[in-house]
């Protein structure tokens, strides 16, 4: 490996909220049963009308965003894909980092992801160990995206607390057209090319994305250099039978501005933390994927086979300087199947999963951002055996009963080899974990487009080696913890009602083990611990009402549209020997966003936004200190000029508001002042050009 970088108040606003939601060009995850799909798919790539059909028959709360409705505004990272889909937390950090969570998923961790699978097309991108990143997903490679949240991702092989969430690309078959081109720019030396070729031609068709990226940032210390390029090749080979394998090449390199005080982050906060200058921290990776997925129907079912390999290169000067070498491989077959049983409709899906990796992680002394002397040197390796069945039975047309149980084995390995080979104070440690995941829940439909449901699952999420190694110090050692197990129980609603459309699920999550984590020291990893009873509660409501039809008159066409979505959220310690039953830092109770759309058949829209914080989140595990509320205006307007021409034009946060968007929790806030906080960005503003031919 090369160790060197290259350059390149809320409660009342429920009822407000019950009646308003995202317009059409503030993309909400909103279901409609009822579908026309006018985009034909294949077996291995279903249209956009067949996945989104397939999300919202699930008996829990899911979410479909179809990504067309996300190409009118800069799409910097996946917070612009996922903002407006209710009980989907994003937070930016820097560059495309960002904090995503579910449900209070990885509430802690201050980086990458925890509890939420990552999956593209259908199929793994989390390394072995589970941890995971979103550098390879590219918000302007993808064509839909589902959310399945909790233990309602069963169906999928997931039964993590936060989920899972499927970022699907486009085909030959599912594309908007086949050749498209765009190119945006704006504040802060931001810079962003997109294009997609595409062809069918008998039982061949293949596809190509590639998009670069490059901006300066909001902060000092901040320049982001982005390359991700995806491919796909389908090969149909018969009427309902096809293979398609997917290619992904992804390139990072991520100049990291640090964390501040919250006094600079409110005062200064575009300067960089002195720690990640001095050190000249960064994240560089380089990724290469290769997957498969081939599907054929047997009799009245079908059968999915799933495999990939994915090699990861990653150099990461922080504290110390990280590299990690290694792959990630996994085979997953699926079986499907609905057939008639009494006169009533019956569906099952069983599958399975194999997949493991091998990675080598080293440390050494960061000298200003290069590697000096050796500090480890150590052998990751994991291996996970899953298997899983749903079932779902209608027991009157209307009534379905829905069951299953996800069945597991994880292990991991961990070889300690020294700072150099045949050194004596090499060590090895393992940890496995088993479990098994049960669900059980009801789907009743009482009419055309509306849905009630409600289930009970159980989650259990596994520690990855950043869990399990820990640093203590310049050292870093093994550390055996306990997977996070829960019950989720949930009830929701969602469908249209005329001009009203609405998703609003309750949910409450009795939690046991929670790997929960606080920094010590900003330049350090933080570390992880198992809670004793933690709880976790919310509300997640989306909804949007169509104000005005006509406006300007008879047979005018254009509409106006009101929206909103509201993320209520409870995560507290119940009865802990240290913390009593005070609320778990991280994310705020309360985090709204509301918009005004007025579209015309031409094209033309305007869409003011108004993203509301009236609280912030606790610091510090002894909640003596909270970040500050905000609230942000944004103005996003765009038309279609000519056939296939557009325009956009994205202005955020237009009143430069100052505001924490992101921090580490910490044990105390009084005990030392916390350099924890990442600031929000200031005023900007961004305008691009999308060719589709």
């Amino acid at each position: 490996m090369c160790l060197h970088r290259t350059p390149l108040a809320v409660r009342a606003a429920m009822l407000l909220a019950a009646a308003f939601g995202p317009g059409a060009h503030a993309q909400t995850t909103l279901p409609t049963v009822t579908v026309t799909d006018t985009e034909p798919g294949s077996p291995t790539a279903p249209g956009i009308g067949q996945q989104r059909a397939a999300t919202e028959q699930t008996a829990g709360s899911v979410g479909f965003i179809d990504n067309a409705t996300l190409l009118d505004r800069y799409q910097a990272n996946l917070h612009d894909v996922l903002q407006d889909a209710p009980g989907v937390v994003t937070q930016n950090r820097y560059g495309q980092e960002l904090r995503l969570s579910i449900r209070g998923s990885g509430i802690a961790r201050s980086y990458h992801v925890r509890g939420i699978e990552i999956l593209q097309d259908g199929i793994p991108t989390n390394l072995a160990d589970g941890s995971g990143d979103l550098y390879e997903i590219d918000p302007m490679g993808l064509r839909s995206t589902e959310i399945y949240k909790g233990g309602n991702a069963l169906g999928l092989g997931s039964s993590t607390l936060g989920g899972a969430v499927n970022f699907v690309t486009p085909t030959a078959w599912t594309a908007l057209a086949p050749h498209s081109l765009q190119v945006s720019g704006g504040s802060f030396g931001t810079l962003q090319a997109s294009g997609q070729v595409s062809r069918v031609r008998g039982d061949l068709d293949w596809l190509v994305n590639f998009t670069a990226s490059h901006a300066d940032g909001w902060r000092a210390h901040e320049t982001g250099h982005y390359g991700q390029f995806n491919a796909n090749l389908g090969y149909r080979l018969g009427p309902a039978a096809e293979t398609r394998f997917y290619l992904g090449v992804y390139a990072t390199n991520q100049l990291l501005p640090g964390t501040l005080s919250l006094a600079d982050a409110l005062g200064d906060p575009r300067k960089a933390g002195a720690g990640a200058v001095a050190l000249d921290q960064a994240r560089d990776m380089r990724v290469q994927r290769l997957a498969n997925r081939t599907s054929l129907m047997l009799g009245d079912g079908r059968f999915e086979l799933d495999s990939w390999l994915i090699h990861t290169d990653m150099f990461h000067p922080i504290f110390q300087v990280l590299t990690t070498n290694g792959d990630t491989w996994g085979v997953a077959p699926r079986y499907s199947r609905a057939w008639q049983w009494g006169g009533l409709r019956n569906e099952v899906v069983a599958g399975a999963r194999l997949s493991g990796g091998r990675y080598d992680a080293a440390r050494f002394v960061n000298h200003g951002g290069a590697a000096g002397a050796p500090t480890l040197d150590a052998l990751q390796k994991a291996l996970n055996y899953e298997a899983y069945l749903e079932n779902r039975s209608f027991v009157t047309p209307q009534l379905a009963i829905v069951a299953g149980l996800k069945a597991l084995r994880h292990e991991r390995r961990y070889t300690d080899r020294g700072g150099l080979p045949a050194d004596p104070n090499a060590a090895s440690d393992r940890a496995n974990y088993s479990g098994l995941n049960p669900k059980i829940g009801l789907l009743w439909e009482p009419r055309e487009e509306v849905q009630v449901f409600a289930n009970v699952t159980r989650s259990q999420d596994v520690p990855d080696f950043t869990d399990l190694t820990q640093t203590f110090g310049a050292a870093s050692r093994f550390v055996p913890l306990d997977s996070q197990r829960a019950w989720t129980a949930e009830i929701g609603t969602r469908g249209r009602s005329g001009p009203l459309r609405w998703d609003l699920t309750w949910y409450r999550s009795r939690v046991r083990g929670e790997l929960l984590q606080y920094a010590v020291d900003p330049s350090i990893p933080a570390a992880t611990f198992n809670a004793g009873r933690t709880l976790h509660q919310g509300i997640e409501l989306g909804a949007s009402l169509e104000l005005a039809r006509n406006v300007f008159g008879p047979g005018a066409g254009d509409r106006l549209v009101l929206g909103q979505t509201w993320n209520w959220s409870d995560f507290r310690f119940e009865g802990d020997p240290q913390h009593g039953d005070k609320a778990i830092p991280g994310l705020p109770r309360n985090a709204l966003r509301t918009s005004l759309t007025y579209t015309r058949p031409d094209g033309f829209y305007i869409t003011p936004t108004l993203d509301w914080v009236p609280g912030g989140a606790w610091i510090d595990y002894a909640n003596t200190m909270k970040t500050p509320g905000y609230a942000l205006l944004g103005l996003k307007l765009g038309a279609t000029l000519r056939g296939g021409l557009s325009f956009y034009v994205d202005l955020r946060n237009l009143t430069d508001r100052r505001y924490v968007a992101d921090f580490a929790p910490v044990l105390d806030a009084r005990a030392a002042p916390a350099n924890t906080f990442y600031p929000g960005a200031g005023r900007s503003i961004y305008a691009g050009m999308r060719y589709q031919f």
